[in-house]
């Protein structure tokens, strides 16, 4: 009974982190929650701790993977590619109104393994183009958001697939309080301002390097990357419009800009699985030449990666370059997540389609227009694959080709104390 109670005390203490450090909800504010129907106890220990801290309303979203496979399984291709604008109507509106955005997030990583890509793909391409004032107000951080972790029965079967349904939920659950800074901790808020401040340490030094160009080697990757003119390093804890910092990822290990969207010359081999859209890719490899995907591998997924880069033409460019240590509370645990939010916090990683504006100084003043002449990709997709390594060397190369070593071996090359 005592290490349930110590169990029901850590999963507040989490929910209190979400709203305190990940949407940092101010009083007065709506809370848009996006949650799995098996989280509903933590869902409901997140909704108490944001009127706790003054929410004026909280919106559930409950989503049920059993019910979009069957949608994805059964429904007309019409009605996959033609969805009507009043599905959409809430999440543009409520952006709108003030609303903080928090998603609590466990997929099943197979969940459409055996679905016809081509349907899923049509689905998503038109779902994304129809939220595009609610991506919009997040990618440009007019509204706080972020996404935090639960463990649902099929995520823990694939991450523990020996195991009994409730053991293989138990060990899920702790390494994601564990990975995310609360199990022992007894303030994880006041935790996340250190690691906040020890992520700002690097993205400041990297900022004042202002690199032209980066430089991947590792087995199966000989990369380079150019960085626009003006690019700017986040990581950490990020400010909205108004100056409200808040954590879009927890957990985050990783500080991250955007590359010039047609700068990017060679080939990255993936190591980690990647999940796109419930579809699993691995094994896989990109060619870049100016900027754009030529050619293209996977062992596993090829279909699905097929998909991803015909999403449209901004899907194959990069719109993110993420430095993350090897050694990451991640990557200690030895476990592949299947799950991004997880998988991206233990290895360095890069991204297909949309960068974030917010990467680029005065870029949320910029027209789509001046984005593109700056070199910064614009897609209906955002897709991390994970690129990293304890064998990963990174270069920086500085205006007047001075080479700094940035990662060596999987690590930072320098040290930020």
């Amino acid at each position: 009974m005592e290490q349930f109670h110590n169990f029901q005390d850590q999963l507040r203490k989490f929910a209190r982190l979400a709203i305190k450090t990940g949407v940092n909800l101010q009083e007065g504010q709506g809370l848009y929650l996006v949650a799995p129907i098996e989280s509903v106890q933590f869902a409901n220990l997140v909704t108490e701790e944001a009127y706790k801290a003054g929410a004026k309303d909280v919106l559930p979203d409950w989503t049920d993977d059993t019910t979009a496979l069957l949608r994805f399984q059964h429904a007309p291709l019409e009605a996959l590619e033609n969805i009507p604008s009043w599905k959409f109507y809430a999440r543009n509106e409520l952006v709108k109104d003030n609303y903080t955005v928090l998603n609590i997030y466990g997929p099943d990583p197979d969940l459409l393994e055996n679905v016809d890509g081509s349907r899923v793909a049509a689905f998503m391409k038109t779902y994304v183009q129809g939220i595009t004032v609610y991506r919009e107000y997040m990618m440009k951080h007019k509204i706080q958001w972020s996404i935090v972790a639960y463990p649902t029965i099929a995520w823990s079967k694939k991450v523990f697939p020996d195991k009994p349904v409730d053991e293989a939920q138990n060990l899920l659950m702790k390494e994601i309080l564990r990975i995310s800074r609360v199990s022992g901790n007894d303030d994880p808020v006041a935790e996340w301002e250190e690691h906040n401040k020890k992520l700002h340490i690097a993205t400041d030094f990297l900022n004042k390097q202002k690199f032209r160009k980066l430089i991947y080697k590792a087995k199966g990757t000989d990369l380079t990357i150019d960085l626009p003119e003006g690019h700017i390093w986040w990581g950490g804890s990020e400010p909205d419009d108004s100056g409200i910092q808040f954590n879009p990822n927890i957990p985050t290990e990783e500080v991250f800009t955007l590359p010039h969207k047609n700068g990017v010359n060679g080939t990255v081999s993936s190591t980690k699985p990647y999940n796109f859209n419930g579809q699993i890719i691995d094994h896989f490899s990109l060619t870049f030449k100016d900027g754009e995907v030529v050619d293209f591998k996977a062992e596993k997924g090829h279909e699905a990666l097929k998909h991803l880069l015909e999403s449209d033409e901004g899907a194959r460019h990069l719109g993110e370059v993420a430095l993350v240590p090897h050694r990451s509370p991640v990557s200690e645990s030895g476990l592949v997540f299947y799950n991004t939010l997880f998988d991206e916090n233990a290895s360095c990683h890069l991204a297909l389609g949309k960068a974030y504006p917010t990467c680029i100084r005065g870029g949320n003043n910029m027209n789509e227009e001046q984005l593109e002449q700056a070199g910064v990709n614009n897609s209906i997709v955002h897709e991390d694959f994970m690129v990293g390594s304890a064998e990963l060397d990174i270069d920086g190369v500085k205006e007047d080709g001075t080479k700094v070593a940035v990662f060596r071996k999987g690590a930072w090359a320098f040290s930020f104390e």
